[in-house]
């Protein structure tokens, strides 16, 4: 495995726009707390992410891995520095702006399945969509599930599936709306190893079979082996960045 710094073709100018970048962050920062008492999360992170390049993204409880992840899919915004993704200036947007903003750009899977209750398999794969005001959206919900395994359990409720199963779902979720980016946040966490092999197995098949970014913070040494490109954080900063 090789450097990233030292490949000249990954770095780039602060300020360039390139359609071949998924992820440009220039000085990111996060810092929670109050203006007496700051906790500084992020310190200020720089990262480049290629158009369907496949990343695992390590680093010990408490590193910063989860947090950048939340400010990369804008869930949480960044407190300074620049943030690029998928051609959408995320550190211009508020709140509102990040919500549209991530809608048919970005797909995410969690540990926990996070499926609501009363609706079925193919409701929650479709709801997210209809919302977003994307046709067919049941149509597409059905043939998602259907190329995750789950074309039989189209009308069945989470309570009435396995671990395994909801994670499916949640996957069919993640990538029916055809994102550029799918970020990942130990999606096998909740499952047994077999189950688990067989998750990260479908997700990187329909990441291959869509052409997304993807980004899967992991502790399994195995799923990052099998990744790309692989990103290890410390306290709050990137301290490794390696590709094969």
């Amino acid at each position: 495995m090789t450097d990233i710094a030292a490949s000249p073709q990954l770095c780039h100018r602060v300020g360039v726009t390139s359609p071949s970048r998924a992820i440009s962050a220039r000085n990111l920062t996060l810092t929670l707390g109050t203006p007496a008492a700051p906790v500084h999360i992020l310190k200020g992170i720089d990262l480049d992410v290629g158009v369907g390049e496949v990343v695992a993204l390590l680093g010990p409880s408490g590193s910063g891995k989860s947090s950048l992840m939340a400010v990369l899919t804008g869930l949480e915004r960044a407190s300074s520095g620049s943030l690029e993704i998928a051609g959408a200036d995320f550190a211009a947007l508020d709140e509102d702006g990040l919500a549209q903003a991530r809608r048919g750009r970005i797909g995410i899977v969690l540990q926990a399945f996070h499926l609501l209750p009363t609706m079925t398999a193919v409701e929650n794969v479709a709801t997210p969509m209809e919302l977003a005001g994307m046709e067919r959206a049941r149509d597409r919900a059905r043939a998602e599930l259907e190329a995750v395994g789950l074309g039989h359990r189209l009308d069945h409720y989470p309570a009435q599936l396995s671990g395994g199963e909801q994670q499916r779902v949640a996957i069919a979720r993640a990538t029916a709306p055809r994102p550029a980016l799918i970020f990942a946040d130990e999606p096998t966490g909740n499952l047994d190893a077999a189950t688990g092999a067989a998750i990260i197995d479908m997700l990187f098949d329909r990441r291959a079979e869509t052409g997304a970014t993807l980004l899967i913070i992991t502790h399994d040494a195995e799923l990052a082996a099998r990744c790309t490109r692989v990103i290890t954080v410390a306290d709050g900063r990137i301290a490794s960045d390696v590709t094969a």
